[in-house]
């Protein structure tokens, strides 16, 4: 069964100082619980569409696999709200690896940044050349406003594409997770056997380090986003190769890592 991610509600409109009986559309949020080999690992909250890209991308993110020929077998139950994989290796869990938070340093500088236990091993992303024009950076951006579908029709979800640098959408996944949205794009990587070198992130939402580390984690060089990045984000981005560029919105932006990937006449 196709699950539904929006439902029509009525509602009040206040406009021009009275109310109004409307119809609106709202986005619906979907309990997909992840079983591991047997095991229970994790409940997502999430738009209920591109489920196995999903869970695949999401298992990639906790390191569980590296590829999609990791996964033997992966079922989707909608009506449970279960997704059931099995590995081509088993293997088993240990949830205290996925809650907590360690100290590590990073590249050997000297300063220290905050990691779960499973992002431990992410390497630094493979620098290909890529570069982009400031022009380039607002076609990307305004691209991904153009193909949010879901969010013009109910403003209630978060939206991430991967494109190449012209300006073409490769791939745009929707979810009201910013979390999810990334990981539906990792899954569908995966999913294709296809390498994120040469290909652009724009995401919708805030730059947190765990979305950082999920860009560094596809092998993605440089994320673009209309909000802010956090700190924390940006000590693992510039130790880890990405380019950051935020607040691009109205012919503006700005980088906050890595410039040489953007044409700027830098000083």
């Amino acid at each position: 069964m196709d699950l539904p991610i929006r439902k029509a509600r009525r509602a009040y409109s206040y406009r021009g100082g009275a109310y109004g009986q409307v119809t609106v559309e709202v986005a619906t949020e979907y309990a997909l619980t992840v079983f591991v080999d047997g095991q229970e690992f994790a409940t997502l909250v999430c738009t209920p569409a591109d489920l196995e890209e999903l869970t695949v991308g999401f298992l990639a993110s906790e390191g569980i696999v590296k590829a999609r020929g990791d996964v033997r077998s992966l079922d989707i139950a909608e009506e449970d709200g279960a997704a059931y994989v099995r590995l081509c290796s088993p293997t088993t869990l240990d949830p205290a690896h996925f809650a907590k938070r360690y100290i590590a340093s990073c590249c050997g500088k000297g300063r220290q940044s905050f990691y779960f236990y499973n992002d431990a091993q992410t390497a630094p992303v493979p620098d290909t050349g890529l570069y982009l024009r400031p022009e380039a950076v607002l076609r990307l951006t305004d691209a991904l406003q153009r193909e949010s579908h879901l969010f013009h029709i109910t403003g209630g979800t978060h939206n991430a594409a991967l494109c190449d640098h012209t300006g073409g959408v490769i791939a745009i996944r929707a979810d009201i997770g910013r979390h999810n949205a990334m990981d539906k794009l990792y899954g569908y990587l995966l999913t294709e056997r296809r390498s994120a070198a040469g290909l652009v992130l724009v995401f919708s939402g805030r730059i947190s380090s765990e979305v950082l580390l999920k860009v560094a984690k596809m092998g993605v060089e440089t994320v673009l986003s209309r909000s802010a990045p956090t700190e924390l984000a940006l000590q693992l981005a510039q130790d880890l190769g990405v380019t950051v560029v935020g607040f691009v919105r109205e012919g503006c932006f700005t980088v906050y890592t890595h410039p040489e990937r953007i044409s700027l006449p830098l000083p």
